[in-house]
């Protein structure tokens, strides 16, 4: 009777230890419509992020915006979960001593992220929301020399 019951409590541990794990995935799972490239186009220059999967919880991608032959900006991001939270770390090229900087969320659906670091000195809060025939708004928003700023940039799926 006695081997029952440990048999018993040892495989409710193990189905129990296998749907956190599947959970603690889940807000990772959220964010799949990221993945790919897109694009944006202007008179200002062009505007990429390409977005891939690592593994289970860690996706990574590089933006560039490029004018002619000049490329304005550079940056590496990595969006991984750990545990039960989410975190947006960025890492761009002649910022922040090319440090990463992190940006927890704060808000994830099927349909839009959000991420703050209120003590960033800018941008505090980005925002990705997956908009309708495959478009992506990218948004950056703070205070810029004592004023709020929000940088809005729509991207299209390549």
């Amino acid at each position: 009777m006695f081997q029952k019951i440990t048999l018993l409590a040892l495989m409710v541990t193990i189905v129990s230890c296998q749907k956190k794990e599947t959970a603690e995935k889940g807000k990772i799972k959220l964010a799949d419509w990221l993945i790919g490239n897109w694009e944006n186009t202007s008179t200002d220059g062009k505007l990429t992020e390409n977005w891939q999967k690592v593994n289970d919880s860690t996706f990574s991608a590089t933006s560039h915006f490029i004018k002619g032959k000049d490329t304005l900006h550079f940056e590496n991001i990595v969006l991984a979960q750990k545990g039960e939270t989410l975190t947006y770390i960025a890492t761009v090229k002649g910022q922040n001593e090319d440090k990463p900087v992190s940006f927890p969320s704060t808000s994830e659906s099927n349909t839009k992220l959000v991420f703050e670091n209120p003590k960033h000195d800018y941008p505090q809060k980005i925002t990705y929301t997956k908009g309708a025939n495959s478009t992506l708004v990218a948004e950056i928003t703070g205070k810029l020399n004592g004023k709020v700023t929000t940088e809005r940039f729509i991207m299209v799926k390549k």
